[in-house]
């Protein structure tokens, strides 16, 4: 880096931003953009990919052009930029006439650093002349994963940002994305038109949050014990595949005491909007939603992400799960799964849009996913290896496979006996069923189904009371992720695949995993503790009252300026300050993440909070800088006090997929 770029990037971390030193990549990533060159910027959320394009935006002549799909969220990000003291705007369809045209006149004029605007706005040449009228230093396209068509957020106007390269070809681009495998990192380089373009990849851990993955009995009830025993009181997204599932896990999580709001593309956009933004001017407020809701949320707070469905690549689940522990505190993704869950999956593939290679693709997704869950390794590691990452020789020791190891067991047997009562159904009686009939089969139940097809007749009927029903419907499930059974069919029957014949012929070994038992439950004190451990991580006993104070401070600055706490504030930079306690302006200005405008803004009224706590906390050693981003740097998380997993009591089935839905049919978003 020259001398001249390091002194003005660094200039502008430290009087825009407040950060002393830049994180990880991102002084390479932003002297090679602000010397003209494109990028492509893979960063895990909150690895701070935003100051890649706005420190370069700020550093070269003319406004950074961000193009973000993100309509109901661009107020949002322009109101955290101005109150650091960044001339931002946006265009979009919320804004009338008289807004937009006082928006293109301060672009025209060179007035603004950096100017929002959603991919469909390029497609119109109104747009595209502006942007020829006035001088642009940066095209940032932000959630750039979205221009890859196996994606799980593929926008199609993305796909026509090759433009930007072609019309203004000496402009530099950088796509940011936080997930993409090597092969969707390729595709957003070549539809992009960036052939040149220097690729940055930061490692994909995020060691503060926890992953877990629970056998699934009655999800809604699981859920409720899990945020009521853990996370009490915590601002949180729960995901579903349906929007019917949204409405009624949300109203059933307000009914039992957890506040809850519903959040899918089939509600009006003033409900939409109202939920989205009481997220995130709330504390505590949990979402429950379909995957529109979540990408390029900036709050820092959220302390976990549930998921009562299970996702259909483990792109969109890191995607969804990189949501939480923004600021670094230890946080959780969580998520209850069946057998249900797999049959639904492959149904829906099945009968989905798209030819048979988006299908063939689709499947390969599905089948990572599954892998992760019935892993018995490490989850991170896996996660990382799916990534294209090392994971390293140690176990993370912050996921459920680390901290209750699953137990394995030879279950080529029992597989055989299952497979058998597919082949006897197909080739005695030209049938197939669901797992359900099967299961029956197995167990020898005289169900009124099982005596209408005379299923009681088959050699296989009763073979298989060694296991219970919810173990067997656990080797479906296992037998389907591991591609030894497929599902067929608007029911979901069961079918064999080329792989099972070399079970069958005892020429393949299954192994199984055995689900732990689940370990006993603890009080609701336990989750709010550890919720409020996650706010005051790394505080000393006598600095948490004063950060409380602080917090209460900014929450009236907030509620008054109508703007998310987390704008004025981040909770890594209150727990430096009650760390500190700065007794002037100047020695608040050395507080990490606190730049010159934020410190004229609000640094008085913290002075002030301060010396009206008198001596009732005395300050404690000043803690290590925070590294630099628009979130906080990860604080370490302790493998030796992991929360308790949670696991559900064997012999609770799972729904019977067989007989169609329990609910209406998934709506897609």
């Amino acid at each position: 880096m020259s001398v001249t770029t390091e002194s003005a990037a660094q200039q502008t971390l430290h009087k825009v931003f407040g950060y002393e030193a830049f994180r990880g990549e991102q002084g390479a990533v932003i002297e090679h953009v602000v010397g003209g060159g494109d990028a492509v910027v893979l960063m895990p959320t909150g690895g701070g990919k935003s100051l890649c394009y706005q420190i370069p935006a700020l550093v070269r002549p003319g406004t950074g052009i961000v193009i973000s799909p993100l309509i109901a969220l661009m107020q949002d990000q322009v109101d955290a930029l101005r109150a650091l003291g960044v001339r931002a705007g946006f265009m979009n369809s919320t804004q009338d006439f008289d807004e937009r045209r006082s928006m293109e006149a301060q672009f025209v004029a060179g007035e603004l650093d950096l100017l929002y605007l959603a991919p469909e706005r390029l497609r119109l040449d109104s747009t595209l002349s502006l942007l020829a009228r006035g001088e642009i230093s940066v095209f940032a396209i932000d959630e750039a994963h979205c221009v890859a068509q196996w994606g799980h957020d593929f926008r199609p106007d993305y796909l026509a940002l090759s433009v930007l390269g072609e019309r203004w070809p000496d402009v530099p681009r950088i796509a940011l994305t936080a997930t993409a495998t090597e092969a969707t990192h390729k595709e957003i380089t070549q539809r992009l038109g960036m052939p040149e373009a220097k690729h940055f990849v930061a490692s994909f851990d995020r060691p503060n949050i926890q992953y877990r993955i629970v056998g699934k009995s009655d999800p809604k009830k699981q859920l409720l014990t899990f945020l009521k025993e853990e996370h009490a009181g915590d601002a949180g997204i729960v995901y579903c595949l349906s929007r019917n599932s949204t409405e009624k896990t949300a109203e059933y999580l307000s009914r039992n005491g957890v506040e809850a709001v519903p959040y899918h593309a089939g509600l009006d956009a003033g409900t939409r909007a109202a939920h989205q933004s009481r997220f995130l001017r709330e504390e505590g407020l949990v979402v429950v939603a379909t995957i529109a809701f979540g990408m390029g949320i900036d709050k820092p707070d959220v302390r976990f992400v549930a998921h009562l469905d299970l996702p259909k690549s483990v792109e969109g689940y890191y995607q969804e799960t990189g949501r939480a522990g923004r600021d670094g505190a230890p946080s959780t993704a969580w998520m209850a799964y069946g057998l249900q869950d797999v049959v639904q999956q492959r149904k829906l593939i099945q009968g989905g849009e798209g030819d048979e290679a988006f299908r063939r693709r689709a499947a390969s997704h599905l089948d990572s996913m599954l892998a992760l869950c019935e892993t018995v390794q490490c989850r991170r590691a896996q996660l990382l290896t799916y990534f294209g990452q090392e994971p390293g020789e140690q176990a993370c020791g912050n996921c459920d496979t680390c901290l209750t190891p699953p137990e394995t067991w030879d279950g080529t047997v029992v597989a055989q006996k299952l497979l058998s009562t597919v082949v006897r159904l197909k080739r005695e009686r030209n049938q197939k069923f669901g797992a359900g009939q099967i299961i029956d089969i197995l167990l020898g139940r005289r169900t009124a189904k099982v005596i209408q097809f005379d299923h009681d007749q088959l050699s296989v009927f009763g073979i298989g009371e060694e296991l219970a029903e919810a173990e067997w419907r656990g080797v479906v499930r296992q037998l389907l992720a591991q591609g030894l059974l497929a599902v067929e069919g608007e029911y979901g029957t069961l079918v064999l695949t080329e792989a099972s014949g070399t079970v069958l012929g005892r020429e393949r070994e299954v192994m199984l995993r055995k689900e732990p038992k689940r370990p006993t439950t603890r009080s609701s004190s336990g989750g709010e503790r550890r919720s409020k451990a996650a706010a005051t991580a790394e505080l000393p006993a006598e600095a948490v009252p004063v950060f409380e104070a602080l917090r209460a401070w900014r929450g009236a600055q907030a509620k008054e300026l109508g703007l998310p706490a987390y704008v004025i504030f981040h909770d890594a930079t209150l727990r430096e300050i009650a760390a500190l306690r700065p007794g002037s302006l100047a020695e608040l200005g050395g507080v990490s993440g606190l730049g010159e405008k934020k410190l004229a803004t609000y640094g008085e009224g913290v002075l002030e909070v301060l010396a009206g706590l008198g001596d009732t906390a005395p300050p404690a050693a000043a803690p290590e800088t925070s590294s630099p981003d628009t979130s906080q740097s990860p604080a370490p998380v302790r493998a030796s006090e992991p929360a308790p997993v949670a696991r559900p009591a064997a012999g609770v089935p799972d729904p019977d997929p067989e007989f169609g839905w329990d609910e209406e049919p998934p709506e897609f978003d």
